[in-house]
């Protein structure tokens, strides 16, 4: 770990922003990184997107099979390509690593768990697979099973992937984040390779029959993330 910045920083601030277009966003969190200073709070934005595709800095065009009527904006996060849309939950944490005292590692497994115990709380059971970022279910059974049993031709064969991670980190503050699939049109994902995994399977909580409002999601993953990167108490 690193070593925490011993200040009375508060917990990051929370600002909903509404459906707003995905390039204003992106913009407005590269300038907010560039321009933050070691005094700056840290902040979450909770966002939800027109419909869009957008594309990391390891984004291959082949893995856009057609993306029709949808935009597809080139992105500066890690990973490959995904789909935003109305129904989905997206999470933007502008945190200093340093004020932190966590590695990159470590802050992808904190974005990871909160989304985990987010699902939990609607009794899903969401898990990590192995060098794919990201949460998945088990369509078989999400609310009670983990990996599907038994020997799997495919990596992903009996998997739903219900949340998608992309960040950026930028002199040790981070930007991007963490999507979550609530109540979508899950249509527009079978135009991609979604994260580069051809025949990956998307899914939301209404697909696994969880009724649940976006904005009540939303306030669930905050309330998770502001657990895991709020910074440390000072010293006394």
């Amino acid at each position: 770990m690193l070593t925490a910045t011993l200040a009375p920083f508060p917990p990051p601030l929370l600002r909903d922003w509404g459906r707003v277009p995905y390039q204003q966003t992106f913009d407005a969190m590269r300038a907010f990184t560039e321009a933050r200073g070691p005094d700056t709070p840290d902040e979450f934005w909770q966002v939800e997107h027109p419909p869009v595709f957008t594309q990391g800095v390891a984004g291959k065009p082949e893995h856009v099979l057609g993306a029709g009527d949808i935009p597809v904006l080139q992105s500066n996060r890690g990973g490959q390509v995904t789909y935003h849309g109305p129904g989905q939950v997206v999470v933007y944490p502008l945190v200093d690593l340093r004020r932190l005292g966590v590695f990159v590692k470590e802050y992808v497994f904190r974005l990871e768990a909160a989304v985990i115990q987010t699902l939990e709380r609607f009794g899903v059971l969401g898990f990590r697979v192995s060098g794919a970022p990201g949460i998945y279910v088990n369509l078989a059974d999400p609310f009670n099973a983990a990996l599907p049993a038994g020997p799997r031709l495919h990596e992903f064969a009996g998997l739903g992937k219900i949340a998608a991670l992309g960040i950026k980190v930028s002199q040790h503050c981070t930007y991007h984040g963490v999507s979550l699939n609530v109540a979508m049109d899950l249509e527009p994902f079978r135009r991609i390779n979604p994260c580069g995994y051809a025949g990956l399977q998307t899914v939301d909580l209404a697909t696994l029959g969880v009724r649940a409002e976006p904005a009540e999601v939303s306030a669930l993953l905050c309330e998770r993330l502001r657990q895991h990167l709020s910074p440390p108490a000072s010293a006394p």
